[in-house]
């Protein structure tokens, strides 16, 4: 299939829907368009520009779940880039905006997961170790929808000896369930589905339910130190 044929072979009603500009699929945006240029046009095809924007997303965003989630605007694809730090939901959010920059059809996909290998300080914030609302990306190549996970960044996972998620545009890219060291890291327990934007009424629903301990002091915290102390030994 040629990159031209790429361009959809959706019925046209459902491509429009995960083609569109949104509240937070803000690509549109000055800010969005500088990333999507500066990291992909290089690349001479669709698919290499979708896939190098992948790896830009995963890298240069720092994952931070400490980032700021209480507004809609707080998930933006240009809030992310604004801040360069994020965690699932508005990297995937900002990768699906990439996407559809690119006119590559994208929507945001959630599940729960079960987290083995997070901080005590994280766990403690939250209450437990289920992460609700798990953000990834779904974008639409080769005639398919394939699942996308740019999240945790190269200097993480190599931290907490995870295997980093690779996305080659063809197979699903979602976390392993086991670390280098074959110690559980990651199980999925239920999926959510997929929606052309954030639900967010829904999704913060349920961290009120979910998250009640979830204060000021955890959203203050520093992520970054909080790794390097746990994995340091």
């Amino acid at each position: 299939m040629t990159d031209q044929q790429l361009q959809v072979q959706l019925e046209n009603p459902q491509r429009e829907a995960f083609l569109q500009p949104t509240p937070t699929i803000d690509f549109d945006s000055a800010i969005v368009r500088n990333f999507v240029r500066d990291n992909s046009e290089e690349k001479s095809s669709i698919t290499e520009q979708v896939l190098a924007l992948y790896y830009a997303v995963r890298d240069q965003i720092r994952y931070d779940p400490y980032t700021p989630g209480e507004q809609l605007s707080d998930f933006s694809a240009s809030r992310t880039l604004e801040l360069m730090r994020g965690w699932c939901v508005p990297k995937s959010i900002l990768y699906a905006a990439c996407c559809r920059s690119l006119g590559v059809p994208a929507r945001l996909g959630y599940a729960d997961v079960r987290n083995h290998l997070s901080t005590a300080n994280l766990r403690r914030q939250m209450g437990t170790d289920i992460f609700y609302w798990h953000g990834y990306t779904d974008v639409y190549l080769h005639d398919k929808w394939v699942k996308a996970t740019p999240v945790f960044n190269i200097e993480l996972t190599t931290r907490f000896r995870l295997k980093p998620l690779q996305f080659n545009g063809t197979a699903d890219s979602i976390y392993h369930p086991f670390d280098i060291d074959g110690r559980q890291h990651m199980e999925y327990l239920n999926s959510r589905g997929a929606f052309a934007d954030l639900p967010f009424e829904e999704m913060r629903r349920d961290f009120a339910r979910y998250y009640p301990a979830w204060g000021a002091a955890g959203k203050a915290a520093d992520f970054d130190r909080e790794v390097v102390l746990e994995t340091s030994g």
